[in-house]
């Protein structure tokens, strides 16, 4: 599981942009909380912060011609298995919306994709 460095949303591959979907879609449900090494940074923040990130990867899948379901649109939504959030509070729109997201994450990113042959 990984979020992948913001910067790179636009230009990951079809595989890795829909996979970076999914990955938002069960943090967001019944993965919140749920302790994994490479994602553990994005608790320690409002879920709002999620949607927001989560946002970025649907608006260019939009861009791409693919639909996600429109019910992500909306900040409570957290799947089909989980009970919406009664009024996510928004947070303030950050650039990187994740501050673990700086130039070592960047790298760290860019080397990952290497490893399976994608460079970008």
């Amino acid at each position: 599981m990984r979020l992948w460095h913001q910067s790179l949303i636009s230009k990951l591959p079809r595989q890795q942009l829909l996979g970076q979907h999914r990955e938002a879609c069960a943090l967001r449900g019944k993965g919140w909380g749920k302790k994994h090494a490479t994602v553990n940074y994005v608790f320690k923040h409002s879920p709002y912060k999620l949607f927001q990130f989560h946002e970025l990867v649907m608006a260019e899948m939009h861009k791409r011609g693919y639909h996600p379901n429109e019910k992500w649109a909306d900040k409570n939504y957290r799947g089909t298995s989980c009970d919406p959030y009664d009024n996510l509070k928004p947070v303030k729109l950050t650039n990187p919306i994740y501050p673990e997201h700086n130039e070592e994450y960047l790298k760290e990113c860019l080397a990952n994709l290497a490893n399976k042959d994608i460079y970008l």
